[in-house]
């Protein structure tokens, strides 16, 4: 029998009502309350059944997206295609998109919380997945519409889109290895982040299949910014035995490098190549313009929109999962290919 809040509140010895409110996380309620509450509900193996509650009452056909803030921000222009597809999507089906922006962390989830008890959202759009994903597993647990854009740790069965980063990446080393780049640094994004490990997966598959080393290739941590991009080539620069080639991880870091090789005097592509991963905008009309793996970002907040608001109406999805093919898209930052001696050697 499912635990209710009636025995959560003799247990913790607090009303029905403040109990409600702990779990949702409202800031009328002290931090030692809520962590009591917290606990014992922890304890019981306690679920809130909203998805039930919103049944009883009308929906408010709002759909809420929490921006993590940690990283990019609304400068990103990733986030700024993605968002638009969201939110076109979800105009044309008749609901609003409610965005706010929220550090990762109990905050965060106290957010989710909030919205989910007030009945001021119907469903969630979630960004940026981790490897053991908090959001999504609450979200599941509580039985709350959502969609991911992004795959978790333990492959749970939970409706997401994704881009094959893998596969994306393989083609990066393929194209790199080709023109003779045997010395790699890959730009990696925080670790919690799923995607990089597909990426960086992808890329350590080609290198093997090329006869290269994976150990070998330079990995160096940024938080998917420019600044971080230029941070850690200018690092790379100032050691021994500097990369033939920059692999980032997203587009924006890959602009970063080209900043400090440019500041540098290297020439981006004839001297070290640069790849990125998004097909942003800003890749095709950069100097030189940048060789990335395009995903149909836009296309992609379409997609994520509208399976939410399917399972939303509780319309069984043709597919709960997509994973979607990435495409090279080749452009001068790679230059030319290498002289036979770096072909042979590195």
């Amino acid at each position: 029998m499912a635990v209710t809040l009636k025995q959560l509140a003799e247990r913790t010895g607090k009303s029905i009502t403040t109990v409600s409110r702990a779990l949702a996380g409202y800031d009328d309620v002290s931090e030692e309350t809520k962590g009591l509450v917290r606990r014992v509900a922890d304890e019981l193996h306690y679920t809130p059944n909203f998805l039930a509650r919103s049944l009883q009452k009308r929906r408010s056909r709002t759909i809420s997206l929490i921006l993590p803030t940690v990283g990019p921000r609304f400068s990103d222009p990733f986030f700024s295609e993605f968002l638009t597809g969201v939110g076109n999507m979800a105009a044309e089906r008749g609901y609003d998109l409610l965005l706010s922006v929220q550090a990762p962390g109990e905050g965060e989830m106290e957010l989710y919380r909030r919205k989910v008890s007030s009945g001021q959202v119907d469903g969630f759009v979630v960004v940026r997945t981790r490897r053991r994903d908090p959001r999504i597993a609450w979200l599941h647990k509580s039985q709350v519409p959502f969609v991911a854009f992004g795959r978790t740790e333990n492959g749970a069965d939970f409706p997401f889109v994704d881009v094959d980063g893998a596969k994306g990446m393989r083609l990066i080393g393929d194209h790199l290895i080709g023109l003779g780049r045997r010395r790699i640094a890959f730009l990696s994004s925080p670790s919690e982040l799923l995607f990089v490990e597909h990426r960086l997966d992808g890329l350590r598959q080609a290198m093997a299949a090329h006869g290269l080393d994976p150990d070998e290739m330079r990995i160096l941590q940024g938080d998917l910014t420019q600044k971080s991009g230029y941070e850690a080539t200018a690092s790379l620069l100032d050691g021994a035995n500097p990369p033939s080639a920059i692999v980032a991880c997203n587009d924006l870091m890959a602009l970063g490098a080209m900043s400090a090789l440019h500041e540098r005097g290297i020439s981006v592509g004839p001297d070290i190549a640069v790849t990125g991963f998004d097909d942003i905008p800003m890749a095709e009309h950069a100097h030189p313009p940048l060789t990335t793996i395009h995903q149909p970002i836009y296309e992609i907040g379409r997609m994520v929109c509208e399976k939410l608001v399917r399972l939303i109406a509780g319309t069984e999805l043709a597919s709960r999962s997509e994973i979607l093919e990435p495409r090279l898209i080749v452009r001068s930052s790679c230059g030319a290919p290498r002289k036979q001696s770096e072909q042979a050697g590195g």
